[in-house]
This record gives C-alpha cells, structure tokens and sequence, in this order.
C-alpha cells in the first residue's frame, strides 16, 4: 500500500467519522429541540465542510455509493476503491461506537431517535417505500457529485451542491426512513442499535448502491463535451471538491 493511498484511507476513515458523528449525532442528541430541519442540516452542511477539507486528499466521497459511481465512471482504480469503502464502513463504525458510549451511563446522554439514529422502515413507509425512496435519493445525490465535479462544472461551487443536494434529500426523507443514501451511515449505528436495526440493514446497503450505479449510468447523458479552453482535468474541481482522482 502507498503512502498516498495511505493517506486517502485516513481521509475516508476521519470524513466518514466526522459525518456520521455530527450529523447522526445531532439527531441522537437533539433531535427534539432542531427536528427533522435542523438534522437536514447537520448533514448538508458537515459534508460541505469536508468537502472543501478533504477534497484535495481523496475526493472526500465519504460515502461507498459514492464510490461505487466514482468506480463505474473510471474515476478510481478498483483497489482504491475497496480500501476507500473500507476506511469508510470503519469511520462509520467508530462514530457510532462512540455515539452509543455518549449514550451509555458513562456519556449520560439520552438517545432522542431510541435507535442510535438507525434508519427503519415501517412506521411511516413500508419496505417497499422505503427502497424506492433510498434509489431515488442516492441517484440523486450521486448524479449532482458525478456532474458538478466533472470538467465542465463551475469551478469553486461543487462542495455546495453537493452538501445543499443533501439537506434537501434529508428534508424529503427523515420523515420516511431516517434517510440513509450512504451505507457507511447505516451500517455503523445499526450495528449498536440491535436485532430490530439488522434486521433492515440489508436496504440501506443495496438501495443506495443500486442508486449510484443508476447515477453512473446516466451521467454521460448530460455531460458538456470538452472544449480547448478548459484547463481544469478531467473530474476536478479547483475548489477541492474531487471525485474522479
């Protein structure tokens, strides 16, 4: 392994932490006092900062559908990817180990989700529902990074589409699921959370992907023929928001 995949690794690993400890936290902890809006943008905006923060390591996907839609457009090497999607479910899972330490008798805070934030189904959407709702976000997401980070994009403004993109589908679907979009973000706190919370894991791990690979399908579609006068390389961003590296 490289010192430069090392790096990107570590990238994967703290980006990864710090969103699903931030943005799941402030559910887990306040829920009650910022509601579904105030997570929403908990999430948008931790991402928008790492963005900026880690874009220039490793593209800061922090996310393995992400990843998978950066693989499909040729934008990271197969290896690569793998050692990103593990940094990733391990950041996941360190955040959420210590959201439940937080929420033990030594951290004495309460859980306001009652499920260390893990995304569920069947209250307010079935199974079903809920799938639809996880392609459909993830698509979404997975296009706006594919494209905004592309050469064609604005330069300096990808970091902001790509964290408003995900308030937005966080607006849209705590009220379903929870909102999940990015299987490193389910996996950690279900595994804390239970039998209940494994039991569905398994959708918040093949809708997203299912979602990315659709998005990396339909790119192309809607991609801005090169022209002479662009200096920037293929899928970076100056601002640091890069996905293909």
């Amino acid at each position: 392994m490289t010192t430069e995949l090392t790096q990107k690794m570590a990238a994967e690993l703290v980006g990864t932490f710090i969103l699903v400890f931030v943005a799941v936290g402030s559910a887990v902890f306040g829920f009650d006092q910022i509601g579904a809006t105030g997570v929403a943008l908990a999430f948008g905006l931790t991402l928008l900062g790492l963005a900026y923060a880690l874009g220039p390591i490793s593209g800061c996907h922090v996310n393995p559908a992400v990843t998978l839609g950066v693989l499909i457009r040729r934008g990271i090497a197969a290896t690569d990817a793998a050692a990103y999607v593990a940094a990733q479910l391990v950041g996941g899972i360190l955040a959420a180990a210590m959201l439940k330490l937080m929420t033990s008798e030594f951290g004495g805070v309460t859980d306001q989700t009652g499920n260390l934030g893990s995304n569920a189904w069947g209250d307010r959407v079935s199974g079903g529902g809920a799938f639809v709702f996880e392609v459909f976000g993830t698509f979404f997401l997975v296009l706006v990074v594919l494209l905004v980070t592309g050469r064609a994009a604005a330069p300096g403004f990808a970091g902001l589409a790509i964290g408003f993109t995900l308030i937005v589908i966080h607006l849209m679907g705590i009220p379903l699921d929870g909102t999940s979009v990015n299987p490193a973000r389910s996996f950690g706190p279900a595994l804390f959370a239970g039998a209940d919370a494994l039991s569905q894991i398994w959708l918040f791990l093949v809708a997203p992907l299912l979602g990315a690979g659709l998005a990396a399908l339909v790119a192309p579609l809607f991609e801005v023929p090169d022209t002479p006068d662009q200096g920037t390389a293929p899928g970076i961003d100056p601002t640091g928001a890069i996905v293909a590296s």
